[in-house]
C-alpha cells in the first residue's frame, strides 16, 4: 500500500497570483493577496506590508539588552509603552525600525539609547526574521546587547530620544527583570 506523503504528486507549489492594494498608510499598507494553494486551489489573504523598508535587510531589530553589573545578578531591560492596537500596555523588549542606510547593528544601539538611555557593545545580531507571518511581512534582526552597569553612562540612564522628537517615547517605562 502506498502512503501519501508531503511532497506527492497531489501537492502542487503554492505561489501568489496577485497582490491588490485596499489602503496605505504612512506607515503599512493592507493588500488582498490571492494564493494557490497545495491542492491547487485559489484563495485569498488579507496581508499586512511595511511601506518603509527601503533595501535594508530587515524593517527594524528588537533589542535584548542584557544589563551586568558588579555584584548583582544580570538583568533584561523591557519597556512599557502604550500600544494603540492592543488597546493597552505592552512589557516589551525595545525595538525600533533600521533608518536608510544603517546596519542593524547601529540600529539597536541607537534604539536602545533611545528608549532606555543605557549604552552598550553588540553581542549577536540574528538573520532577518519574520515577527509575525501569518499577518504581515515585517521582519526584524534580533540583537543582544550587553551592557556595563558599573560604567557612569549607564548608572543613571535617561532616555534620549532621536530625531523623531520626544513624543515617541514619551510615557515609557523602563524595567530591569532578573535574567
Amino acid at each position: 500500500m502506498e502512503q501519501e506523503t508531503a511532497g506527492s504528486s497531489r501537492n502542487t507549489e503554492q505561489s501568489i497570483v496577485s497582490e491588490e492594494l485596499i489602503a496605505e498608510g504612512k506607515w503599512v499598507k493592507l493588500e488582498k493577496t490571492t494564493y494557490r494553494d497545495p491542492t491547487g486551489k485559489t484563495r485569498t489573504w488579507e496581508t499586512v506590508k511595511r511601506t518603509t523598508r527601503k533595501g535594508q535587510s530587515a524593517d527594524g531589530v528588537a533589542i535584548i539588552p542584557v544589563l551586568q553589573r558588579t555584584l548583582h545578578y544580570e538583568c533584561i531591560i523591557l519597556v512599557k509603552q502604550f500600544r494603540p492596537p492592543v488597546g493597552g500596555y505592552c512589557l516589551e523588549f525595545p525595538a525600533g525600525l533600521i533608518d536608510d542606510n544603517e546596519s542593524p547593528e547601529a540600529a539597536a544601539l541607537r534604539e536602545l539609547e533611545e528608549e532606555t538611555g543605557y549604552k552598550g557593545d553588540v553581542a549577536e545580531c540574528s538573520p532577518a526574521v519574520c515577527m509575525d507571518p501569518g499577518l504581515s511581512n515585517c521582519t526584524a534582526h534580533i540583537v543582544t546587547v550587553t551592557i556595563n552597569g558599573d560604567d557612569a553612562e549607564n548608572v543613571r540612564p535617561k532616555p534620549k530620544p532621536g530625531d523623531g522628537g520626544t513624543s515617541s517615547h514619551r510615557g515609557l517605562t523602563v524595567h530591569r527583570v532578573l535574567r
